[in-house]
C-alpha cells in the first residue's frame, strides 16, 4: 500500500453504543504523526453523536481530529489510517448460520469454534494470543459500532482487513493486547512518548489502548512488513486483525 504526502494514524478504542453509561469502558482517541510525536489530546467519551451527525468521510474525520484538539493539519490536506480496537467483522459460518440456516460441520473447543471466532482470531489462537469473541464475550456492541462506521464512511474493501474511501481515509482492526508481547511495539511507544514529551501513567486504560492502536496503524503504515498479513485462504468478509510478527508465539 502506497501512502504519499502527509499522514495521521488515528487510534480508535471502541466503546459500546451507549459507552457514557459506562465508566470503565468508553471510546478513546490519539493521533500521531508521521514522525511519531503525539497530536492534540487523547480524548474519551462516546462518539456516537459525531457518527450521527456526520455526513461524510471527511466530517466524520474531522470530527475525530476536533476531539483530540487538533486544528493544523485539517482532514482534507492528509491522509488518514485509522486503526480500530474492536472486530470488524463475523465468522463465515455464524453469518451463514444466521442468513442461510447452514450448519458448520463440526464444533468443538472454545477457541476453535467457527461461530465463536473468525479465521483471524484462530490464527491468533494458534499462535499464543488470546483474542475476545464478538459473540460470547459480550463486545458485540463495540463490533456493530465500528462495523457501522465503516460501512458509512470507509466502505471499500481494498484487500482482506483494510479498508478505504477511494479517498483519504483507510481503516484497519488492530488488537492493542498483542502489542504487550511485542518488543517492535514498546520501543515505538518508548520513542514516542520521549519525542512528544509525555508520560501516560495518569492516561486512563482506553487511551493507553488508542495510542496503541495508532501505533499498530503507523507500524502497519510505515512499516508493513514487521506486520502479520492475512494468508490466502483467510475470508476476505471476516476481515483480519493486524498484530506485530513478533508478537506471534511461534514467529519467536
Amino acid at each position: 500500500m502506497s501512502f504519499v504526502g502527509s499522514v495521521l494514524l488515528i487510534g480508535w478504542d471502541v466503546g459500546g453504543w451507549n459507552c457514557e453509561r459506562n465508566r470503565l469502558s468508553r471510546d478513546a482517541l490519539v493521533v500521531v504523526d508521521h514522525n511519531l510525536h503525539v497530536l492534540g489530546k487523547p480524548w474519551r467519551g462516546n462518539l456516537r453523536e459525531r457518527i450521527n451527525q456526520a455526513d461524510t468521510t471527511l466530517s466524520f474525520v474531522q470530527a475525530l481530529l476536533d476531539c483530540c484538539q487538533i486544528e493544523e493539519p485539517q482532514a482534507s490536506a492528509t491522509q488518514i489510517v485509522l486503526g480500530i480496537d474492536t472486530p470488524l467483522g463475523f465468522s463465515s459460518e455464524f453469518m451463514d448460520l444466521l442468513v442461510n440456516g447452514q450448519a458448520a460441520a463440526k464444533v468443538q473447543g472454545s477457541a476453535t469454534n467457527p461461530y465463536l471466532f473468525r479465521f483471524t482470531e484462530r490464527f491468533l489462537f494458534e499462535n499464543g494470543l488470546a483474542p475476545l469473541s464478538a459473540i460470547k464475550d459480550m463486545i458485540g456492541s463495540q463490533a456493530t459500532k465500528g462495523m457501522h462506521v465503516l460501512a458509512r464512511f470507509i466502505p471499500d474493501r481494498s484487500q482482506c482487513g483494510v479498508w478505504t474511501d477511494d479517498s483519504f481515509a483507510t481503516a484497519i482492526e488492530v488488537y492493542p493486547s498483542s502489542a504487550k508481547r511485542s518488543v517492535t511495539v514498546n520501543d515505538l511507544r518508548s520513542q514516542c512518548l520521549e519525542l512528544s514529551n509525555l508520560s501516560i501513567s495518569d492516561w486512563h486504560e482506553d487511551e493507553q489502548d488508542a495510542l496503541t492502536a495508532a501505533l499498530l496503524a503507523w507500524m502497519f503504515t510505515f512499516k508493513p512488513e514487521l506486520m502479520a498479513w492475512p494468508p490466502s485462504e483467510a475470508p476476505a468478509r471476516e476481515g483480519w486483525i493486524f498484530v506485530p510478527s513478533d508478537s506471534l508465539s511461534s514467529l519467536d
